[in-house]
């Protein structure tokens, strides 16, 4: 982590003021205070720093695979924001769920980038990557109506600071009902279903769950509401679950949901 501030004049002390919107420095930790010594330095260092969304702490190294993230796309393809969202960003020594929304003008055939950036990441920083193109305009929409939208952006880091004012429009409870049906795979294919496939048709479950609940959510009240009715996300990602009783709540929670989605579709409908 690093920061760059203007040393400026106190009545006994002088002073440097920073941010308390930083995923870093907590208040109590010493740091070293250097000089930045020419103009050339003092360019690079003012350097546009990632946006963090969510996040209280975030290891250094995750803050410098990000930024070699936002430069390998950024001499690929032209964009108007990145976002780097996923269990990468959680607390540990975690780098395998890497998503990223790619925010562009115009999407049409990107599938060519898309292969040439994954493996550019792949190659250069050794993660497998999910890629997502998306213009500024389903963006918003998504996140208006979408759940799993609203829960990936509660926790992210962009390379462009992210301003959006989000209403909620009328959902189409249709849509979200076919979203819901992704998750039913879990009672016919549990056990060829890995820990981390179990745990994201569970988690698209309680999204759409707590959306209806709720109105809008976060990845951490899903995550919360996930190990309050089952187990922590490492549990079930290890797959150290007891496979009947994983089942009897899903299916209570995934029959509460889709009583939900009928109620609203009838509502809907009758109008």
């Amino acid at each position: 982590m690093e920061l760059i501030a203007k040393i400026t004049k106190g009545i006994n002390v002088d002073q440097i003021y920073i941010s308390k919107k930083r995923a870093g420095f907590p208040i109590g930790e010493y740091v070293k205070i250097i000089s930045i010594s020419n103009l050339q330095d003092r360019e690079l260092s003012l350097k546009e720093k990632p946006f963090f969304y969510g996040l209280n702490k975030i290891e250094p190294i995750k803050i410098k695979i990000s930024e070699e993230i936002f430069d390998l796309i950024e001499n690929e393809i032209e964009t108007q924001n990145v976002i780097i969202t996923g269990s990468f960003l959680d607390i540990g020594f975690n780098f395998k769920d890497l998503d990223i929304l790619i925010v562009i003008p115009q999407v049409k055939n990107e599938e060519h980038s898309q292969k040439i950036i994954i493996e550019k990441i792949i190659n250069n920083i050794g993660i497998q990557p999910h890629i997502i193109f998306i213009d500024n305009k389903s963006l918003i929409e998504g996140l208006s109506t979408d759940p799993l939208y609203q829960s990936m952006l509660s926790k992210c880091v962009s390379k462009k600071r992210i301003i959006y004012k989000i209403e909620t429009k009328k959902i189409n409870y249709k849509l979200l009902d076919l979203q819901l049906l992704k998750s039913k795979i879990v009672f016919d294919n549990y056990d060829s279903l890995t820990g981390e496939e179990k745990y994201y048709y569970l988690q698209n479950m309680m999204s759409i769950y707590l959306f209806l609940k709720l109105g809008r959510i976060t990845k951490d009240n899903v995550e919360s509401e996930i190990k309050k009715n089952f187990e922590d996300k490492k549990t079930i990602k290890y797959g150290c679950i007891d496979k009947k009783e994983f089942l009897k709540k899903y299916k209570k929670i995934y029959n509460q949901t889709f009583d939900l989605i009928i109620d609203k579709i009838k509502k809907q409908d009758a109008k």
